[in-house]
């Protein structure tokens, strides 16, 4: 759209649901354009589909965006192609990327996309003040080593699978850059993969494991019930407002249910933590994952066995059947609690989704179609649990 860019104008300008772009009338070539996130960045065009953004919106005023418009178009008229198509754009620090260009984008485009930004920022903190074209493999080998020798909050060194997954945010963040030509190209894509163990054991509950764990948690609930009960005694007597009641056959909090839905569906924890009471439909016992929060992207539908349905009628007692079914936003605090109760170990909340896997298979469950409740894009992933189904192999043998 053409206007009389004021400085009124674009300080006001709001984002919409799709970019848009605003073309100034006084000078041809100068362009506003508004992102979704809230992004602002001036753009000279000195040809049709030949464009370069120039700074973003807080960096250049609106009369200096003119003035370098202006001498793009003169240039042009007179060299036939601008100084800023010929020049390489000058490279800005990992700080200054993230902030300006990539933390919007990240924010509306990724799931959890701050969380990226924030991982980003917190690990690579030694390398914020650098320009993103000078990460390059030397500095990338010296913050590898100081990040497997240096202690995390847990008082030991992070896994290299952890450190992997750091330098993939990172190389991922970069290759926007590319893309965005603010530079030329990805320093950390020519790097050799850091070499990671992969875990060889699909870890599983044993029969035992999963009787502590169950037990732990019933005991749990039953202590949290108790609590509120007589802390709700107490306050009564001194006149207090009440805690709500929680019902004998109830649960304490969402760790329960939460686990237990964990091991009878194999949701991830992110997509148990996402469902919304809309996604949940107890006549048919069925969930919906939706797509914008199915790690693979696409919508899958799970059904509900009788105690996964069980635990949400019961839960639904204990909640508002609106919105978010579970609260919080993570249960790692918990989760470690009732491990450690229950004398479980080497297992994390991810494995609930392997146990779960692992019991189909062991029951007769055709690997397609794990793969399909599990919700894996590529059936390889799937496969890491054949061999527990050794009779099958043997039939197969067999027929020979």
């Amino acid at each position: 759209m053409r206007a009389q860019l004021t400085k009124k104008l674009v300080m006001s300008a709001q984002p919409q649901d799709r970019p848009y772009e605003l073309r100034d009338i006084s000078i041809p070539g100068l362009i506003f354009r508004v992102q979704p996130s809230g992004y602002k960045a001036w753009i000279i065009e000195w040809a049709r589909g030949k464009r370069r953004t120039l700074r973003a919106f807080g960096h250049l005023t609106l009369e200096q965006a003119r003035a370098h418009a202006a001498q793009a178009m003169a240039e042009t008229i007179q060299q036939g192609l601008p100084s800023i198509a010929r020049t390489k754009p000058a490279s800005c620090t990992l700080e200054d990327f993230l902030t300006t260009h990539y933390a919007p984008w990240a924010e509306v485009e990724l799931k959890a996309g701050a969380r990226y930004v924030d991982r980003i920022r917190v690990v690579f903190s030694g390398l914020l003040e650098r320009p993103v074209n000078q990460i390059d493999a030397g500095a990338i080998d010296q913050w590898w080593r100081e990040r497997l020798t240096t202690d995390t909050k847990t008082g030991k060194p992070p896994t290299k699978a952890t450190a992997a997954r750091d330098l993939a945010c990172l190389r991922s963040a970069l290759s926007k850059a590319v893309e965005w030509k603010l530079m030329g190209t990805n320093p950390l894509m020519g790097l050799r993969k850091k070499s990671v163990e992969p875990r060889k054991v699909v870890r599983s509950l044993s029969h035992e494991e999963e009787t502590r764990l169950r037990r732990a948690m019933t005991q749990r609930d039953q202590y949290m019930i108790e609590a509120r009960a007589s802390g709700n005694r107490w306050r009564k007597l001194r006149g207090e407002p009440l805690y709500p009641e929680l019902e004998s056959d109830g649960f304490g909090d969402h760790l329960t249910p939460v686990v237990l839905l964990a091991m009878n569906t194999g949701l991830r924890r992110g997509e148990l933590l996402s469902l919304r009471w809309s996604d949940v439909n107890l006549q048919t016992a069925m969930l919906t994952i939706r797509a914008e929060t199915a790690k693979s992207g696409r919508q899958r539908h799970v059904p509900l066995n009788t105690e996964a349905a069980a635990v949400l009628v019961r839960w639904l007692k204990q909640s508002s059947g609106v919105g978010r079914v579970f609260q919080p936003r993570d249960v790692k605090t918990g989760w470690r609690g009732l491990v450690e109760s229950a004398r479980v170990t080497a297992f994390r909340f991810h494995d609930l989704r392997h146990h779960f896997a692992s019991k189909l298979v062991m029951a007769g469950v055709d690997l397609n179609t794990v793969r399909e409740l599990l919700g894996h894009a590529d059936i390889k992933m799937t496969l890491r649990y054949a061999h527990l189904a050794p009779e099958h192999l043997s039939a197969a043998v067999a027929k020979l």
